[in-house]
């Protein structure tokens, strides 16, 4: 037998549902299903004021004055 592909770009779905639907498909037919997907980056830190760190440490004043 000789194997088909069918390729669709899909947005996925809440929990992981990817819809994928295609007429040359037949109902109750066995077929493989690879997914491929591009790994996408943690977002970068948020930026932080240097005054948001003062208290923050051991021994440290909670304020500039001393």
């Amino acid at each position: 037998t000789m194997l088909k592909a069918i390729k669709q770009e899909v947005t996925v779905l809440p929990n992981g549902v990817v819809p994928f639907r295609s007429p040359e498909l037949i109902a109750g037919s066995r077929v493989e299903v690879i997914v491929l997907f591009k790994e996408t980056s943690p977002p970068p830190p948020r930026k932080r004021s240097l005054l948001s760190f003062m208290g923050k440490g051991k021994g440290a004043f909670a304020t500039p004055e001393l």
